[in-house]
């Protein structure tokens, strides 16, 4: 007796793919440096301010794209306080001199003070406070005290006393004015760049490195330093403007450039002479410090907002 089993196999249903089956992946968060310049692009502030000095660097770079006549070359008494005339848009000075064609050759001289100090500034406070910082003990005792020396000396009065030194007096420059802007101003960045790498210097990435043979100084220098720097970028970036203000003001009172070297100082104080007679004589270098300044001051506090942590989270 045979018998017929029939094999039944259940139908297989297939379902057409709609879409793609898709895995949803969490965005790495930001660095603090990309996600500051992302918060700085998106600022007016920021971009105006920028510009602006993008705009005075190549005037201090290419002066000759702004203006061709010579500042001192084409003095001529004749034209002593003269009003503007074709060529001379801002009229001339005491002496005769274009006033537009040293406004903008002195932007070279301004901005070369601020730009040296704040880089001299940076190199001596930086170090001194990440080694106070870093290393503690009697060298923290020792940098603090001596920051807290110069720290406590008005800024103005130290650098009226230094520059009648022989050795500064004698040989008034550039140089000289950055040298003893740097000598002043260096404790500020000092303790800025203290504290920062004090709350760093514990950290698990530093720890680690400490852990796997890095010496403290190279610890230091390769992981807590570079972890430690968005104050001082805020801090140098507010006091390029506050250089430039204090080189402009040791010139006025005659201890700052010589005056054979143009710069906005300078000329504001030989304006001084012909404030009464002719004003416009002062505001136009008067102009150009406050707009150098300001944009500085504005640069600064945008990146101080972007670079801030706690301005992230309002």
């Amino acid at each position: 007796m045979s018998s017929n089993t029939e094999h039944f196999v259940a139908p297989v249903e297939e379902t057409p793919l709609l879409a793609t089956d898709t895995v949803k992946t969490e965005q790495a968060p930001l660095s603090l440096w990309a996600d500051a310049w992302r918060k700085l692009r998106r600022r007016p502030m920021f971009i105006i301010s920028a510009l602006l000095i993008l705009l005075l660097v190549v005037v201090a770079l290419f002066p000759g794209l702004f203006t061709n006549v010579e500042p001192n070359n084409d003095c001529q008494l004749a034209n002593s306080e003269g009003g503007p005339t074709a060529g001379h848009p801002l009229g001339f000075t005491l002496q005769g001199c274009d006033v537009y064609s040293r406004v903008i050759h002195g932007t070279q001289a301004s901005l070369s003070v601020g730009i040296l100090s704040v880089l001299c500034v940076i190199i001596i406070g930086v170090t001194l406070g990440a080694l106070a910082g870093y290393y503690g003990g009697w060298l923290d005792a020792v940098l603090a005290r001596l920051g807290d020396i110069f720290f406590a000396l008005p800024i103005i009065l130290g650098a009226l006393v230094i520059t009648q030194l022989p050795l500064f007096r004698e040989n008034r420059s550039v140089w000289t004015v950055v040298l003893t802007i740097s000598l002043l101003a260096w404790p500020q960045m000092a303790r800025i760049t203290r504290g920062a790498v004090i709350e760093v210097r514990n950290a698990d990435f530093v720890t680690a490195a400490r852990s796997l043979g890095v010496s403290k100084f190279g610890a230091l220098v390769k992981h807590a330093l570079p972890n430690a720097l968005a104050p001082v970028i805020v801090l140098a970036t507010l006091e390029l403007g506050v250089f430039i203000v204090l080189e402009a003001t040791l010139s006025f009172l005659g201890v700052g450039l010589p005056t054979s070297v143009m710069s906005w100082g300078n000329d504001i104080s030989a304006a001084n002479a012909s404030i009464r007679t002719n004003p416009g004589i002062l505001l136009y270098p008067a102009a150009a410090l406050s707009i150098t300044v300001l944009s500085f001051i504005m640069l600064g506090d945008a990146v101080r907002d972007a670079l801030d942590p706690k301005s992230r989270q309002r």
